[in-house]
């Protein structure tokens, strides 16, 4: 069984900073990509921000400059920081790993349950 849990969201002002991690756990062998999405109520899911296991990254426009994705290879752990943050970024923060288990040839994506952020004042 393979785990992600986020940690680090909740309430900010508009202009604060918040930081999100990401830690995957269980028999996993190998992982590929790593990332962060968010939904915000009504709308679809949306990419956030993706960094490889060589750490190219890779930004929505409207989080560019704002936000920065850093991962630990040794710990299996992607971190979001997130500065200027925005009443539009408030959302449902979601980790995706696309990783590859034990005894699996396959590479498969794995969500973790998802952390709140608000931005308001």
């Amino acid at each position: 069984q393979v785990q992600l849990v986020e940690s680090g969201g909740g309430l900010v002002q508009p202009g604060g900073s918040l930081r999100l991690s990401c830690a995957a756990s269980g028999s996993i062998r190998s992982i590929n990509t790593m990332g962060w999405y968010r939904q915000a109520p009504g709308k679809q899911r949306e990419l956030v921000a993706t960094i490889s296991s060589g750490g190219s990254s890779n930004y929505a426009d409207s989080v560019k400059g704002r936000f920065t994705i850093s991962r630990d290879n040794a710990k299996n752990t992607v971190d979001l920081q997130m500065n200027s943050l925005k009443p539009e970024d408030t959302a449902v923060y979601y980790c995706k790993a696309t990783l590859r288990i034990e005894l699996d040839q396959y590479f498969r994506q794995y969500w973790g349950q998802g952390t709140q952020v608000t931005v308001s004042s």
